[in-house]
């Protein structure tokens, strides 16, 4: 498959990526204070520096985008195209995420990880984390 975009212009799309603030994360977040929630936002303190933290439940969550953490679902299926460079960069970073998820679970961290995928299903999600957060 042909990249519709010149190098230049990918790559500043690309840097427009953010890894914080993002869509899927703020969905979340409103889902939990409608739930009556409230928490902290990346911890710079804690291994990875969590999405949201609920430090006095010693619980973490990730929100993860299905494609950026490899999730293997529809929408985290790896490009066709620059396999070299896609491949090692997907695969650091579920050894990358491994290992935060390890750090956090050594000083006693809950862990949960929320996937971009099962957010459509808005009801499953907020019963997910009622019984999460009970």
């Amino acid at each position: 498959m042909i990249d519709r975009l010149d190098p230049i212009r990918r790559s500043r799309l690309m840097q427009k990526v953010g890894n914080k603030d993002t869509g899927p994360e703020m969905e979340v977040r409103s889902l939990l204070h409608r739930l009556g929630y409230r928490f902290r936002l990346h911890r710079k303190d804690l291994p990875g520096s969590p999405d949201i933290v609920f430090a006095s439940r010693r619980l973490v969550f990730f929100v993860h985008g299905c494609f950026w953490h490899a999730h293997g679902c529809r929408k985290g299926q790896p490009p066709k195209s620059r396999i070299e460079y896609w491949g090692p960069k997907l695969e650091a970073n579920r050894l990358r995420d491994k290992r935060v998820a390890d750090a956090l679970a050594q000083a006693d961290w809950k862990v949960e990880i929320l996937w971009q995928c099962e957010l459509s299903d808005k009801e499953t999600l907020a019963a997910r984390l009622t019984r999460i957060l009970s």
